[in-house]
């Protein structure tokens, strides 16, 4: 909810590193995972995600403030020649139904490789929102 996203974000209140920390809960997440990526075509997906990334990511070039755009697989980062606002930027992106989590300069994503065209054009809206806004 709108609620629980600024109680998140609210002066980095919950900004947490990695997610898989070796509690129980993590390492069968984690296992479950790996078990989905061996199932998969994991190499096809990435190769997908990086295309809406390039694609979604590429108009952003030419945007005010931003120095560089990068893409290398399912990671796609926007860096600003500027730090990020962080409020601004959070609110942007979650408008466009998008959690990202900025950092210093960059605005960045690691979408799963579940996500499809559709998510990861909706990634990528959520992103331009962000370097716009911040």
């Amino acid at each position: 909810t709108p609620e629980v996203a600024r109680a998140i974000s609210a002066d980095g209140v919950l900004a947490h590193g990695p997610t898989f920390m070796g509690n129980p809960l993590a390492c069968a997440v984690a296992n479950a995972s790996l078990d989905l990526l061996r199932a998969g075509d994991w190499a096809g997906r990435v190769a997908g995600i990086e295309a809406g990334l390039r694609a979604g990511l590429a108009p952003l070039r030419d945007a005010p403030g931003v120095a560089d755009v990068r893409v290398l697989g399912a990671i796609g980062v926007v860096q600003l020649d500027h730090e990020v606002h962080l409020p601004r930027a959070t609110a942007a992106a979650v408008a466009e139904g998008v959690w990202l989590r900025p950092f210093r300069d960059l605005v960045y994503t690691m979408p799963p490789y579940v996500c499809d065209a559709a998510d990861v054009a909706r990634i990528t809206a959520g992103v331009a929102a962000a370097v716009k806004a911040g």
